[in-house]
């Protein structure tokens, strides 16, 4: 498993991640904009959808995840759980996980890895602690969440996602059933129009190129100041440029020597988000303002919510942080 002291992988968190065996997401994209048309030509045809030729919940191994994961995400959002025989709160999540993806009737596919025998995949993955979540839909990634959940939290989730498939990129599951409806046609989410700007910016940020993203999505925002998409993408892109270029290890033992060294608090936060700990980040800030205050709580405060943004306001981890800084705040 990675380290929390290695290197944090820039690009898991905005949505690419580079796997050994994989496709690149360009593919998958394409395949998943093919299998859009032809659910709305099926629909404009009066006909019923094909039923789903895969299975909905599944075991994947290193040799399969290409076929059953990547590919599989250009037709279907495909929620991964790592698990592991030896892991109690596993136990306690993976029944609500196969639950839901038969309630969910091919809205989502749930593939199930075993951290122990498939530890290439959860190294590539940055899995640092399970259970842990993460889907993969149109060959990019999207974390979910880490540890334990209960039904209505992931339900919650679940649907997010599901919404974020349909919105931008218009994948809807091979049989479109809602949650409660198996085998009935949903509407085909109708197709966005293209923001050359947006799109812009949002190829800087995959390309790695943090600077120009971080200023494309500005000149987004200075034209449009309400695009959620483009208040999301220069989040991320400003959290990336942070971590960039510090030492983890020094990092994280500066935070550790002084708990009121605000900056130090500040570099451990985005190092526990980009690793995938978002709840640890949010409580780290969350501390910080509790112990802080003038300029110091302010900083400390102001980053929190820049943290909210990468992660998306709806988020349930969102709403409890929110919860926890409002009471060290009033």
């Amino acid at each position: 498993m990675q380290s929390r002291n290695s290197r944090p992988n820039s690009a898991a968190l905005r949505g690419a991640v580079d796997l050994a065996a994989v496709k690149a997401a360009g593919e998958a994209a394409q395949k998943a904009e093919q299998a859009r048309a032809e659910r709305a030509r099926q629909a404009a045809a009066g006909e019923e959808p094909a039923p789903a030729p895969y299975e909905l919940v599944l075991d994947v191994t290193e040799e399969t995840f290409e076929a059953e994961v990547v590919q599989r995400s250009a037709e279907v959002p495909v929620v991964v759980d790592f698990w592991a025989e030896w892991c109690g709160p596993c136990k306690q999540l993976s029944p609500i996980l196969e639950r839901l993806a038969e309630e969910y009737a091919g809205r989502i596919v749930l593939a199930k890895i075993d951290v122990d025998a498939n530890q290439l995949i959860a190294q590539q993955f940055g899995i640092q602690g399970i259970p842990a979540v993460m889907a993969v839909v149109a060959g990019q990634l999207v974390p979910l969440f880490q540890g334990a959940e209960n039904e209505a939290n992931v339900r919650k989730i679940l649907d997010q996602l599901i919404a974020v498939a349909e919105q931008r990129f218009g994948i809807t599951g091979l049989q479109g059933g809602a949650p409660g409806a198996p085998g009935e046609a949903a509407p085909t989410a109708p197709r966005v129009p293209t923001d050359p700007a947006l799109e812009a910016a949002h190829d800087a940020l995959d390309r790695g190129d943090l600077g120009g993203a971080v200023q494309a999505y500005r000149n987004v925002l200075a034209d449009r100041p309400a695009s959620t998409e483009a208040k999301l993408g220069l989040a991320q892109a400003e959290l990336l440029q942070r971590v960039e270029s510090i030492d983890p290890q020094q990092v994280r033992a500066d935070a550790a020597a002084d708990p009121k060294d605000v900056a130090a608090q500040l570099r451990a936060a985005d190092l526990d988000l980009v690793g995938g700990h978002v709840e640890d980040a949010f409580g780290r800030l969350v501390s910080t303002v509790g112990r802080t205050a003038g300029a110091d709580r302010d900083t400390a405060r102001l980053r929190l919510l820049e943290l909210f943004e990468v992660i998306g306001p709806e988020d349930p981890r969102v709403t409890a942080a929110r919860g926890a800084l409002a009471r060290v705040l009033f």
